[in-house]
């Protein structure tokens, strides 16, 4: 009885370990297609645009318009310049969901916190920590 018990604790380990073994690829993969899709969706928002220096904090005004590329980054519109912010996560950026900015004084800045709510039912989600803010803008062309 107790050989027959330690077999199956045995095979029982030896099950999950392969499982969570082999989860984490697939699920990485996923996520790297994702993210391959986010990435493509950003390079075309900044087609044309140049990559500044980072900021740590944006004025109420520089953060009118928001965009949520899908597991990659939110984007500010400012006029002619974009603000990217590659948070601490951005697996859990969603464009579905609603972002609820925790901000600690008047401006947005990096090590502020977002909670990420679904819109269906505004059901609490994932914190999100913000990064610095890249700001690109757009490249003169000459004619």
């Amino acid at each position: 009885m107790h050989r027959m018990r330690q077999i199956a604790i045995t095979s029982l380990a030896f099950v999950s370990l392969a499982l969570a073994g082999s989860l984490p690829v697939g699920a990485q993969d996923a996520d790297n297609d994702t993210n391959a899709k986010g990435e493509a969706e950003l390079a075309e928002i900044l087609e044309g645009y140049e990559a500044g220096e980072p900021v740590k904090c944006l004025r109420r005004s520089q953060r009118d318009r928001l965009q949520i590329v899908d597991d990659t980054a939110f984007v500010f519109r400012d006029g002619r310049t974009i603000y990217v912010n590659r948070t601490k996560s951005p697996r859990h950026l969603d464009d579905f969901d609603v972002p609820v900015f925790r901000l600690f004084g008047s401006s947005l800045c990096r090590q502020d916190q977002v909670e990420m709510r679904s819109r269906d039912g505004h059901f609490a989600g994932p914190i999100v920590i913000l990064s610095d803010f890249v700001p690109y803008t757009k490249v003169e062309t000459e004619s």
